[in-house]
Formats: structure tokens, C-alpha cells, sequence
């Protein structure tokens, strides 16, 4: 597994409710620490430019949040959060470019996407990585189609809403877990209901070139933004997207997770990250990695 990931894509932050700023730096060192991965499965790449947003954002937005004129998806204007944004979508990107290529799965340690539509940044989401990423490949002819599957426990209004602006409803298929699941109720006793939603949204992402996967850590029931899915069932979940797409062009990223341990760290959410790699590395048969299972 290639991950995308330079240090210019963190941002401390710290302040902020959501640690999409800061989390990668922290998810990296989490997955080199339990030895999923090695300085050899890191990869460098190029940062999105401003062009690249404007095509699918506002540009006086764009021109404003970057100046500092206009407050990011974390209601300020942090100029270390400012500078992380062509990164964070460059990582998108380039993740994007390897695994079309090699028609295999890649990483970006990624969040903060979603919610950003075409003119206002929202939900400590700035700018729309998946649609920079999506339009860009399509505009480039390096896919005819992209599916997005969305599993942040959180409806991804912002990408629907630059779907339609830009009229990409024939080019990009777009499933979001949060527009169907914000209850345990709804996503079922044992999961099944989400589950059945998962089968269908994965047969229809198969007529995509590439699929961009959201791997978000807030659906799980302790999450105080989520309470929808166990730990056992998110790793079913990763598992069904991953063996799916197995031998295909698929980037997933870390999308949201709000959980802390009692002394504030993010080790919860953390945890659940990992447990999305090691599924990733059960299906594709580097190792065998053992998958941290919780209780229902």
C-alpha cells in the first residue's frame, strides 16, 4: 500500500473540536508504531494549486480563504491551516493518479472534504479534496467515471451540491452513508440495514474507474458525532469495500472522528484507523495482521 503523505499536509490546530488538521501526522506515526507500515510505503506529491480548487469552488471564495480574508471549515483563518489545504488535496490526488495507474489501492491520510460545497466552506471542511480530485482526473481523461463512497456517519451535502453546480450527475457516482444512517435504529439491531445499503452502493460503484473511499472513524457507537455502527461492524464494512476492489483503482482516506480517551487523546479514533488498515492488509495478503475486534 502507497500512502500519500508529506508533512505540509498537517496543520496543529488544536484548538478546533474536529483533529482533521493534525490527525494525519498523528495517524502516520500510529500505523508506523504498530509496524503496518515503513518508510518505503510513504510517497511524495505535488500540491493542488489554486486553479484546481476555483474549478470546483467559488473563486473570490477561494482567493479569500487563502488570503487569510475568509474564515476555513474551522471558523478562523489560521494561516498554518491555510497552508496545508493544497496539500491535503494534493494527497488526494496523487493517490488518486498512482492507484489509476497501477490499478490497485492506495492511501491518503486525509480529512476534512465533504462538506465543502461551492461557495462555503463548512463542518471544519475548507475545501472539497474529493471533487478537486474527481474533476481534475475527468478533466485530464484519465476516467471516464468516478464513484465516491462516502462512509463518514455524516451526509456529504457539499459534494452533492458542487455535483450539481458543475452537472457531473452522469460522471460521478456518489453514495453517502449519512444521507440514509443516523441512527443505530436505522442502520439496524445487527447492522444489517447499513450493510444492505453497503451491498448496493458497492455494486454500482463497480462501473467506476475509481472509487474514492471514505473510511470515516464516526460511525462507531461511542463517537459523540456518530453512535450508528459497532467496531466489529466497521471492520465488515472495510472488508466488503475492500474486497470489492481489490484488484482495482480505489483511494481511501481518514474522513471524520471525534472520540478521545480520557486523558484527550485521540487514541479511540486512532484505533479505529488501524483497524482499517489491517483490513486492508488481510484482503490483499501482505500479512496476516490481526484486527482489533471489540464487542458488539
Amino acid at each position: 500500500m502507497k500512502i500519500f503523505y508529506r508533512a505540509e499536509q498537517v496543520a496543529s490546530n488544536t484548538a478546533a473540536y474536529s483533529p482533521s488538521a493534525f490527525k494525519p501526522q498523528l495517524v502516520m506515526q500510529d500505523w508506523q508504531a504498530h509496524g503496518l507500515i515503513s518508510a518505503k510505503d510513504i510517497e511524495s506529491f505535488e500540491p493542488v494549486s489554486r486553479a484546481d480548487f476555483k474549478r470546483v469552488h467559488n473563486p473570490q471564495m477561494v482567493d479569500d480563504v487563502l488570503d487569510l480574508k475568509r474564515r476555513n471549515g474551522f471558523r478562523n483563518v489560521d494561516a498554518e491551516v491555510a497552508t496545508s489545504l493544497p496539500y491535503t488535496s494534493g494527497s488526494l490526488l496523487g493517490a488518486a493518479r498512482w492507484a489509476l495507474a497501477h490499478q490497485t489501492n492506495a492511501c491518503s491520510p486525509t480529512s476534512g472534504f465533504h462538506h465543502a460545497g461551492y461557495d462555503e466552506p463548512e463542518g471544519y471542511c475548507t475545501f472539497n479534496g474529493l471533487m478537486v480530485t474527481a474533476a481534475r482526473l475527468l478533466d485530464e481523461g484519465l476516467a471516464q467515471r468516478i464513484a465516491i463512497l462516502d462512509c463518514d456517519v455524516h451526509y456529504g451535502n457539499g459534494t452533492d451540491d458542487i455535483i450539481a453546480r458543475l452537472g457531473l450527475q452522469e460522471r460521478i457516482i456518489h453514495h453517502s452513508m449519512g444521507r440514509h444512517f443516523e441512527t443505530r435504529e436505522q442502520a439496524g439491531p445487527d447492522g444489517s440495514h447499513f450493510e444492505a445499503w453497503l451491498a448496493q452502493a458497492l455494486k454500482e460503484c463497480a462501473a467506476a474507474d475509481l472509487v474514492l473511499y471514505q473510511a470515516g472513524a464516526d460511525p462507531h457507537l461511542d463517537d459523540p458525532l456518530g453512535g450508528v455502527l459497532s467496531e466489529s461492524e466497521m471492520i465488515r464494512r472495510d472488508v466488503a469495500v475492500f474486497s470489492t476492489f481489490r484488484d482495482k483503482a480505489l483511494v481511501w482516506n481518514l474522513a471524520g472522528g471525534y472520540q478521545r480517551d480520557a486523558s484527550g487523546s485521540i487514541e479511540p479514533v486512532l484505533r479505529l484507523h488501524r483497524n482499517t488498515f489491517a483490513a486492508w492488509r488481510s484482503i490483499a495478503g501482505e500479512v496476516q495482521t490481526k484486527i482489533i475486534t471489540a464487542a458488539a
